[in-house]
């Protein structure tokens, strides 16, 4: 009898559709799980005949996803990690150069504020070894504050280290996740869950790098960096290195026997913020701070050069020599007092005379030339350091402004996808419900056929 037959083809239904129900109850806390669904057709009736139809079936399973909802998603996260590495070594330097007792400013007021208090008595001996404590203060100002760059730049040298293998086992894993769903689709089953997990690897990598997916035909997806080159297609993966053999290391990408360069500040993603960070901010900070020491200690070393020691007439006192010594490779400080000068070695005559200071005013007066940094240009020696700490908080302040921009928008982004392929538990258990209730009266117009077909019989 047809009626049972439709009947069971509707109670068929009604367990696929509660089958399907309870796996979205199931993953209601499974990050990245994507809800699904069931489509149920109706079974026409054969050709030629006046019958209402067979019954209902399962069409397809349904998997609610929107792929434009999906890019948007992974291109904030690649913002939001591109913002998110750098900002720590902003704060981490606003707040070593801007503090009031360590910074470049102090050290530098404080020597020329000694220089001015030598001029009080420029034979004193207290008053010039004061302008010796004062060099020495700021020497290591110096010297403190261009090794906390240097620490930052191991920092990045080891993350960047970290992110490489992570983003290569991230290629590898969405290219074999590709080459499963393509052979699962061909036989015909379910592949939301692979899908699902290669939609949370290409998550994580565009965290660490900017990318384009694009759907292929088989269910694959090509990921591509932003500039273009493959990352991955099909079932091939590429992988990223720094190559070693380059001065400056340099970022590489190989595919396919294929080798490709990249500019590591342009990739975005982590590895994109940690590239522009130390590019754009920390090396020319970096030469800025050897610029400043080498061109101060010059033009104090030169000064002092010009002038004579208080220990003659005019004529027969000793020249001046030089205070600072400058390390442009920066081991073990850039700055630093000539080892073994003495008080009395500071040459603040122009001519021996001790009552002569003239050189001193000289030595005084640096503080108002001009100087070259590499980050900022030419500025006064006594402006410099004010001149880098607003450059330095211009940058962090942009930098934390897109940083909140980003985080708003990724959480707009989850949001977005969140409406679409989460899971409701109050939609599922209205689904449930209504299901369950779909199955029983089927059940039900099967008890009334049975009772239709025991009344036939009962008539014979």
């Amino acid at each position: 009898m047809s009626i049972i037959n439709n009947a069971l083809s509707g109670s068929l239904a009604a367990q696929a559709a509660i089958n399907t129900t309870s796996q979205n109850i199931a993953n209601l806390q499974t990050k990245g799980y994507t809800r699904q669904g069931v489509l149920l057709s109706a079974v026409a009736p054969a050709t030629g005949s006046g019958g209402p139809g067979f019954g209902v079936e399962v069409s397809k399973l349904l998997r609610y996803s929107d792929s434009y909802k999906n890019q948007q998603l992974w291109r904030a996260n690649s913002e939001l990690g591109l913002r998110t590495q750098s900002q720590p070594y902003f704060t981490q330097l606003e707040r070593v150069m801007g503090d009031e007792q360590t910074s470049l400013s102090n050290g530098v007021d404080q020597f020329f504020r000694a220089l001015n208090a030598a001029g009080v008595d420029p034979v004193s001996t207290p008053l010039r070894q004061q302008v010796l404590t004062a060099a020495n203060a700021m020497a290591q100002s110096f010297n403190s504050i261009y090794n906390v760059t240097r620490q930052q730049q191991v920092s990045i040298t080891q993350q960047r280290d970290a992110m490489l293998p992570q983003l290569n086992t991230l290629s590898a894993n969405i290219a074999a996740l590709n080459n499963r769903i393509s052979q699962a689709a061909s036989l015909g089953t379910n592949t939301s869950a692979l899908v699902d997990e290669r939609d949370r690897a290409i998550d994580s990598i565009a965290n660490l790098v900017s990318v384009e997916v694009l759907e292929q035909p088989d269910g694959s997806r090509s990921v591509s960096l932003r500039s273009g080159q493959p990352l991955v297609v099909g079932n091939l993966a590429g992988t990223m290195a720094m190559n070693t053999s380059t001065t400056p290391a340099s970022l590489e990408l190989k595919f396919a026997g294929t080798t490709f360069g990249l500019d590591d500040t342009k990739v975005g993603g982590q590895l994109g913020g940690i590239g522009d960070f130390e590019k754009n901010t920390l090396q020319p900070l970096q030469q800025s701070l050897l610029d400043m020491a080498n061109q101060l200690a010059t033009k104090v070393n030169t000064t002092l050069a010009a002038g004579y020691k208080p220990d003659g007439l005019p004529g027969t006192a000793t020249p001046g020599t030089a205070l600072f010594s400058f390390n442009a490779t920066g081991t073990g400080g850039i700055l630093g007092l000539v080892p073994g000068i003495q008080a009395q070695d500071l040459a603040f005559s122009s001519n021996g005379a001790p009552g002569d200071s003239k050189n001193l005013q000289d030595l005084i007066a640096i503080k108002g030339q001009p100087i070259t940094l590499a980050s900022i240009g030419t500025v006064l020696v006594g402006d410099a350091d004010t001149q880098l700490v607003g450059k330095l908080a211009i940058d962090s302040g942009q930098n934390q402004s897109l940083l909140e921009t980003a985080s708003t928008i990724r959480q707009q982004s989850e949001d977005d996808w969140a409406a679409t392929s989460s899971v409701n538990k109050d939609e599922e258990a209205i689904n449930l419900v209504e299901f369950q209730n779909m199955y029983q009266a089927n059940m039900k117009v099967i008890a009334v056929a049975n009772t239709l077909f025991d009344a036939t019989l009962a008539l014979f």
